[in-house]
């Protein structure tokens, strides 16, 4: 089969060929039909000390099901976090991490809509939202970001602001259902926020915090890190609250499923319009990972084994 990895931090990322990987028990053989590109993929190739598995979302058929798998067979077709090789044609797929695809969706639907929306939907809840309060969104066009723009209104946002890196993006995250969308170095960023949800991290948390209400909430999700003053907190009773999927999905199941049926009903409804920026073959993976680096998409970065 075919296989996307590198061989020193930073890339560049090549095609290999590689043995069929055999399920252990526990775990699906999935041929891939589909696979999500993720920032934190894309960080750990710039940023890790050294080379990982190119893992992350995954869509498509079973063919062949460890010891032990019983929800599960071949023909079966599934959507998951894969966290060994994932840009390939085949992929392993622990059996708690797969879910299934309804009749009337597509592997890139799959793909575009559960993971990405499941962080959204999560981070979303962290925030605790009330029908009428106003929604702040950093990196608002990404893969998970114009979902959380939908699926704030959708929560009963009175009021969406999107921030976003580049200017040209606000007509793509108006059309979401953002009020007002905002660059991230804008000297102000609207109407303050009764909560903020942020996916970028690093240096954007400070004027996200700075965007909030008195008593507003901070939700972080980003895996880009970051430094809050504990003083910034007090003076207006704000509040900081960390966000991580792998826990609900490891720990709270029965949510994990709740909720990723939630997003099924809404997209098969059309309340959610997952949104994919392009879709790129496997021998491109590289320029997938440019376009999510360069800040260029608008929507969901898929590649096509």
């Amino acid at each position: 089969m075919r296989r996307i990895r590198y061989d020193r931090p930073g890339g560049p990322l090549f095609m290999e060929e590689a043995p069929v990987p055999a399920p252990a028990p526990g775990e699906l053989l999935v041929r891939c039909e589909a696979v999500g590109v993720t920032l934190p993929v894309v960080r750990k190739v710039t940023e890790a000390a050294e080379p990982i598995a190119l893992g992350g979302e995954i869509a498509g058929e079973v063919v062949a099901v460890g010891e032990g798998v019983t929800r599960w067979a071949p023909g079966d077709r599934v959507t998951g976090l894969c966290f060994g090789h994932g840009y390939a044609d085949f992929a392993l797929l622990q059996d708690a991490m797969a879910s299934p695809i309804p009749d009337t969706a597509s592997a890139v639907d799959a793909v575009t809509l559960v993971r990405s929306g499941l962080v959204a939907y999560g981070a979303l809840d962290a925030a605790r939202p009330e029908p009428g309060e106003t929604a702040l969104i950093t990196a608002a066009a990404s893969g998970v970001g114009h979902l959380t723009v939908q699926l704030a209104r959708i929560r009963g946002a009175a009021r969406v602001t999107g921030a976003v890196s580049d200017p040209a993006k606000a007509g793509f995250v108006r059309a979401l259902g953002a009020d007002e969308v905002v660059g991230y170095g804008d000297d102000s960023w609207g109407e303050p926020a009764d909560y903020a949800l942020d996916a970028v991290g690093g240096e954007l948390l400070t004027p996200a915090l700075a965007a909030l209400a008195p008593g507003g909430r901070l939700v972080a999700y980003s895996s880009g890190g970051g430094t809050i003053q504990a003083y910034d907190l007090l003076v207006a009773a704000k509040s900081v609250i960390g966000f991580q999927m792998a826990r609900i999905a490891r720990g709270r199941p029965a949510l994990y499923e709740q909720w990723r049926a939630e997003l099924w009903r809404l997209f098969t409804e059309g309340s959610l319009r997952p949104a994919v920026h392009g879709e790129f073959a496997l021998a491109d993976a590289g320029k997938a990972h440019e376009t999510i680096e360069n800040r260029a998409n608008l929507g969901k970065v898929v590649l096509i084994p």
